[in-house]
């Protein structure tokens, strides 16, 4: 049986001129706070991550959230380097949005944010009015992207886009305007494209904002290898620039394509 662990995420503060409990708290802030733990504790693909099972108890309001152990170890480790450096620039992107979500609610409702696991010697993160737990904007770059991979569905009423199945980044979400969407001349679904794509790429990390992927290009993508093309390639390019050299009179003459290139190699062949 896998070992889990626990995660808290305590609330305290007042509502009105009550202590703020469980049975003053609203549904829509219960649901606030369920919206951002998936990502604050997986943070990239979520396909295959653990179940999270969740409880609500006493004690102001506490949130408690049951996962792997592994995960619950990881994220102790990440909230206290946040708790060190009072900062959330450095983490993954949906983390840092959680983080982020909380703290904007600890300063319009007056909340206190008490963060941390089960594990002995866990580190606490307290976030409040006080704190500061904004990502700095300046630290994100627009930027240009391809992904290859499958269509796995295309269109919406009103939020258009395509999902792209992808070996490195797995399910991919692109905005696509349905205009573009009406002009394709083919069924794109379950068919190999590559897509090209701008969003916010972090300047340090090298991390893509996923969250807002917009479509530029659909570009037919067929990843066989196919000889017989790379064959006409080689012929075109022993016509353009390989058909003729100039001899050090300045004549021309022609070239043995492959003699040229050993010539180019070098001693790198040997």
């Amino acid at each position: 049986m896998e070992k889990t662990g626990q995660i808290e995420i305590r609330i305290t503060g007042t509502k009105g001129s009550q202590p703020l409990k469980p049975d003053n708290f609203d549904i829509r802030e219960v649901m606030a706070v369920l919206e951002q733990v998936e990502g604050l504790l997986f943070p990239a693909d979520k396909r295959d991550r653990p179940t999270i099972s969740y409880r609500i108890e006493e004690g102001s309001v506490r949130h408690l959230f049951r996962t792997s152990l592994q995960y619950v170890i990881g994220f102790g480790a990440v909230i206290g380097q946040v708790a060190q450096r009072q900062d959330i620039n450095f983490l993954e992107l949906n983390t840092a949005r959680a983080l982020e979500a909380f703290q904007t609610m600890a300063v319009q409702r007056g909340y206190t944010f008490s963060i941390r696991t089960s594990e002995t010697d866990t580190h606490e993160l307290r976030i409040d009015p006080d704190t500061k737990f904004y990502r700095t904007e300046s630290v994100w770059a627009e930027a240009e992207f391809y992904f290859y991979g499958k269509v796995t569905n295309a269109g919406g009423k009103d939020r258009a886009n395509i999902h792209v199945s992808t070996d490195d980044y797995g399910l991919v979400i692109i905005k696509t305007p349905i205009s573009v969407l009406e002009q394709l001349p083919d069924n794109i679904l379950y068919r190999s494209f590559g897509v090209r794509v701008v969003g916010k790429q972090h300047v340090e990390s090298g991390e893509l904002d996923r969250s807002d992927l917009r479509f530029v290009e659909l570009i037919d993508y067929h990843p066989t290898y196919d000889d017989s093309y790379l064959s006409s390639l080689r012929e075109r390019a022993k016509k353009s620039w390989l058909g003729h050299v100039r001899s050090g009179a300045g004549a021309e003459q022609s070239a043995d394509p492959d003699a040229w290139l050993r010539e180019l190699r070098g001693s790198y062949d040997a």
